[in-house]
């Protein structure tokens, strides 16, 4: 059990330091969709990372803040860094996008490009917390953090309108956080519904490309998982070991799918014809799980997760 206080008092501790996100509806497709693209840094992972540090103590932040990032967590991290006075070192992928890494050094971190993909920066910045005592920001393993993410959640479950049955929650899912976040808030709602026993259901989607968190919840293991590259890239790389998310994710979510890196690109693509909106292709992967059907549960809300994709990149994908 995630206690419900947890996330309500998260809330309290961010609210003045980020924005209030729109949530619109699309009748042709019967989806509410959750443009977090419009937070604060461009992404929803400031929430949890802005809950995490302002918790620590003062000698906490003397010792700096340490994080590793494909971009959007680590913005966050230097957000709050500059909030508390810490400062902020973030291990990234060389293969990061490099939109990403300039914004995150303009924020105020210090970026170190780690040859390999996010499991290898994951691993040196676990390992120069280790070193020097750093206070260590994980993206998903982390109860506070998650507590942040599962602000969204209540955000969305106070701008629903009512609705005669639940919604499915459709939610992009890398290490979890976001996912056990909005279950926690999901849970925490049904408690306060007096003989409500519809539960709405909660589905994770993944890239094809970099499948981990999908083969722990369909086979227990990430063993033997091959990864390519993706554009969904903050989804990428393998998820700690014995992660509180992976827990989480067993108690909380219905099912998880898999999406192809053309059908991202769709979405990309759609997300800016038909709502004139910017999103990265961490945030496609919910959207494109509705445009080819694999998810047919209406109503259904669509958790756009971030926009904080290569400009390029999105001109290319969206003909501009």
């Amino acid at each position: 059990m995630f206690p419900s206080a947890w996330l309500q008092d998260a809330e309290n501790r961010i609210q003045p330091f980020i924005h209030q996100t729109p949530l619109s509806y699309d009748p042709a497709l019967g989806i509410y969709l959750k443009w977090e693209n419009q937070q604060v840094t461009g992404s929803f992972k400031v929430r949890g990372a802005l809950n995490k540090v302002l918790t620590l103590s003062e000698n906490e932040r003397s010792r700096g803040l340490v994080a590793a990032s494909a971009g959007n967590h680590g913005l966050g991290v230097a957000l709050a860094g500059q909030l508390v006075g810490a400062p902020t070192i973030i291990f990234s992928s060389e293969h990061a996008v490099p939109y990403k890494v300039e914004a995150m050094r303009l924020s105020g971190a210090d970026v170190h490009l780690v040859p390999g993909g996010y499991g290898e920066a994951e691993l040196a910045g676990l390992e120069y917390a280790r070193t020097t005592q750093a206070a260590w920001i994980s993206p998903y393993n982390d109860t506070l953090v998650i507590a942040g993410q599962g602000t969204l959640g209540l955000e969305i479950q106070r701008q629903l309108p009512p609705l005669a049955s639940p919604p499915a929650w459709i939610v992009p899912a890398g290490g979890g956080g976001l996912m056990a976040g909005i279950g926690a808030a999901l849970e925490s709602g049904q408690q306060h519904k007096q003989g409500d026993h519809h539960k709405p259901r909660l589905i994770g989607v993944q890239s094809e490309a970099s499948p981990f968190l999908h083969a722990i919840f369909h086979t227990g293991s990430q063993e033997g998982v091959t990864e390519f590259p993706s554009l969904a890239d903050g989804l990428a790389g393998p998820v700690e070991k014995q992660a509180i998310t992976i827990q989480l994710m067993r108690e909380f979510v219905d099912e998880f799918i898999l999406v192809s890196e053309d059908e991202i690109r769709q979405a990309i693509a759609y997300a800016w014809r038909e709502y004139g909106e910017r999103i990265e292709g961490s945030a496609a992967v919910a959207l494109a799980s509705v445009l080819t059907q694999k998810v047919t549960d209406r109503p259904a809300i669509v958790v756009i997760s971030g926009g904080n994709i290569q400009p390029e990149i999105h001109a290319e994908i969206v003909g501009v």
